[in-house]
Formats: structure tokens, C-alpha cells, sequence
């Protein structure tokens, strides 16, 4: 019944993730300007989606702790499965900005009550199932792009039409979602009913306190910076040196490819050898990774570059959530994977942004890049002090 469980997760993740990045990538930026969305609010409609992780992680992490995580997985489900046949009916930017809000609690909700979920019902191979279920998302996240592009080909760029696809998709999540309710007593832990029941602001600031998570947290939210900013601007160096989109399509896909088949075997390395080690390793190979981009001149090259973050990314990411698991309760275990994720999200929001920022003011990418670098070399030297203590 695991097994089943476990894939049926997986499957869940895949389309959920599938759906919601089908849903801005390429589609959103053409599709906004479509309904007349100025230049000053194509950024808003840009980040709308994550806003919702920096406010519905903690507490859907804290509500599962309570009601039990099949149930807050539905109801991720359900946004998943009804927020793309709103883009159909959208005319104005300020409807597509709130739709987009809406969109955003799905991923918000789904991922930390899924991981706390592969903690619970696997404690002695938390690392490779959080890292493989990371990877049936990263699939869906590759997918997305090629084969949003295709529809909109086909079909001559019919908007509607390709939403009304990423609405199969999401419906797909929801009933995979739905195949969970059978098995959770197999996985839930249950939570002391003789204690009285606590807040869930009390719970996040036991969580807040605990220097080790926070510690941990800032590396996701370093790591998910780095990845934000280096996603995005990588496209505008790419094709300031003259490398074509298809290349540049490449270029990414070859970063995910290392995500996909990395994580799973950086999470089975961290269940044997310790998570702080893998955490350290990896931001120092992206850190470098970071400060070598700068002196790209080729396609190969930026595809050399690509990989070897992804590594990196893969080192740091198969071993946050498990670590943050083995430093809380285990009646937390929701709560601390919400506080994880809303922290990533802060970086993931502020990575293009202030990257762009440092763009504006003339340091170019190469000052860009450098500072990224220096981002992860500085939050390994922070990590391993704040560890090194622990130990």
C-alpha cells in the first residue's frame, strides 16, 4: 500500500505542476498583453502566483498537522483542478492578476504537506522519496513549456483553447489526489489528541526559533534566489551572445534533465551520509558554477554551466526538507515544511528582482552572476557556522 501511495503522489505532483507551469510558460506574457496589460503591471501579473506562498505554506503545513495531509492535498486539488477555466473567462488585467493569485495557492498548499507526508511515511528513506517526488514535478515542469508551445502553434494562438488543457491536466491532479484517501492511516502520523490543541502561530514560532530550521530555510531560500534569477537572465545573456532560442531551450532543459535524474541520487546519498555535507557541497559547486557563467562565450559552454548548477541545485534541494524534518517534532512536521517553503518563496520572489536591479544600475551579468555566487558562498559559510555549533 505504500508503493501505491507514493506513486500516486508522485502522479498527483506531475500533473499538478504540469497544469500550473503550462499555465504561465510560454502562455502568460503573450496572453496578458492580449487583454491590454500595461508594461507597469505585467510584473504583477508575473508574481501574483507566488504571493500565495509566502502566505498559505505555514499554515496549510499547520492544518494537515491537525486534519491529516490527504485532506489538505485535496484541496489543493481542487484549485488545481477549477483555477485554469477562470483564465477563460478573463477580459481585464486585474482579473487575471487575481485568477493568477488563485492559481498560486495550489503549488503553495501541495508541496510542503506532500513532503511532510514522505517524511511521515518514510523515515529511513525520507532524502530519495522527497528528491523523487521532486523529480516527477520537475518533469511535469519540463514538459510544460514545449508542449504549451505546441498547442499555441496549432492552434494559431488560441489562448482559451490551451487553457482549457491545463484544466485537464489539473483535473488529472485532483483525481490522482483523490486515490490518496484510502491510504491515510498507512502514512498519517497521529497527532497527541491529549494535548491541547495549539495555534498555529504558537506552532510557527517554535518553528521560527529553531535557529537550525532557519538556518536550513535560508539556504532554500538562497538556493531558490540563484535559481529564480539565473532561470530568467540566463535567456538575455544567452541571446546577447548570439545563441538562438532553440538553443537557449536546450540550454534550460539541460538544467532540469539534471534535476530529474540528480535528485533522487543526491537524496539516497544524503540518507547515508548525513544531509549537512550534501548542502554544503552543493552551494559551493553552484557558487562556482555562478561565477564561471560570466565568462560564457559559447552554447556548449552555457550547457556545461547549466548542468553543473543543476547539480549543485540537486545536492542542496534532495537534502533541505529531510534535515528540516530531523530538527522538528514530529507533530510539526507540517507546520516546519510551510515554514521551509514560505521562506523559499521570499527568495524565489526577490532573486529576478533584485538581480534586475543590479542589471539596471550597470554592473551587467557580470556583476549579476557574481553576485549570486557570492549569495551561495556566503549562506554555505553561514550554514556550516550555524551547524558546525549544533553539532
Amino acid at each position: 500500500m505504500s508503493r501505491r501511495f507514493f506513486a500516486a503522489l508522485c502522479v498527483t505532483g506531475f500533473f499538478a505542476i504540469l497544469s500550473s507551469t503550462m499555465s504561465k510558460s510560454p502562455v502568460l506574457a503573450p496572453f496578458a498583453e492580449s487583454v491590454g496589460t500595461p508594461e507597469y503591471l505585467m510584473g504583477f501579473v508575473a508574481s501574483a502566483s507566488t504571493i500565495p506562498g509566502l502566505i498559505a505554506s505555514l499554515p496549510a503545513g499547520s492544518l494537515s498537522d491537525r486534519l491529516g495531509r490527504t485532506r489538505i492535498i485535496i484541496c489543493a486539488g481542487v484549485v488545481f483542478a477549477t483555477a485554469p477555466f477562470l483564465y477563460v473567462l478573463v477580459t481585464t488585467p486585474y482579473q487575471l492578476i487575481m485568477v493568477r493569485f488563485y492559481h498560486g495557492f495550489a503549488t503553495a498548499i501541495l508541496v510542503p504537506v506532500a513532503n511532510a507526508a514522505i517524511v511521515d511515511m518514510y523515515p529511513k528513506s525520507k532524502g530519495q522519496r522527497v528528491s523523487t517526488f521532486s523529480s516527477s514535478t520537475a518533469v511535469g515542469r519540463a514538459i510544460a513549456p514545449t508542449l504549451g508551445g505546441y498547442i499555441l502553434l496549432v492552434t494559431i494562438s488560441d489562448y482559451h483553447e490551451l487553457y482549457i488543457v491545463v484544466g485537464i491536466f489539473g483535473i488529472l491532479a485532483l483525481t490522482s489526489a483523490l486515490g490518496l484517501r484510502g491510504k491515510k492511516e498507512s502514512y498519517e502520523a497521529p497527532v497527541a489528541r491529549e494535548e491541547v490543541p495549539r495555534s498555529a502561530v504558537r506552532e510557527g514560532i517554535e518553528v521560527a526559533l529553531n535557529r537550525g530550521i532557519v538556518a536550513t530555510s535560508l539556504v532554500e531560500a538562497a538556493q531558490y534566489y540563484t535559481y529564480g534569477a539565473f532561470e530568467f537572465y540566463v535567456v538575455l545573456y544567452a541571446q546577447s551572445l548570439g545563441i538562438d532560442l532553440f538553443q537557449i531551450g536546450i540550454v534550460l532543459a539541460a538544467e532540469i534533465a539534471t534535476f530529474v535524474i540528480g535528485k533522487p541520487i543526491m537524496g539516497g546519498l544524503s540518507d547515508k551520509i548525513g544531509r549537512r555535507k550534501p548542502i554544503i557541497l552543493g552551494l559551493l559547486v553552484g557558487a562556482v558554477s555562478m561565477f564561471a557563467a560570466q565568462f560564457v562565450t559559447s552554447f556548449y559552454q552555457l550547457v556545461m554551466i547549466s548542468i553543473v548548477y543543476g547539480l549543485g541545485f540537486s545536492l542542496v534541494t534532495s537534502s533541505t526538507p529531510p534535515l528540516v524534518s530531523e530538527l522538528t517534532r514530529k507533530e510539526l512536521y507540517g507546520v516546519s515544511m510551510g515554514f521551509l517553503g514560505t521562506i523559499m518563496d521570499v527568495g524565489q520572489v526577490l532573486g529576478p528582482i533584485v538581480t534586475g536591479f543590479i542589471l539596471a544600475a550597470g554592473y551587467g551579468y557580470s556583476g549579476s552572476f557574481t553576485s549570486l555566487g557570492l549569495l551561495l558562498f556566503l549562506t554555505a559559510l553561514i550554514f556550516f557556522g550555524v551547524h558546525h555549533r549544533r553539532a
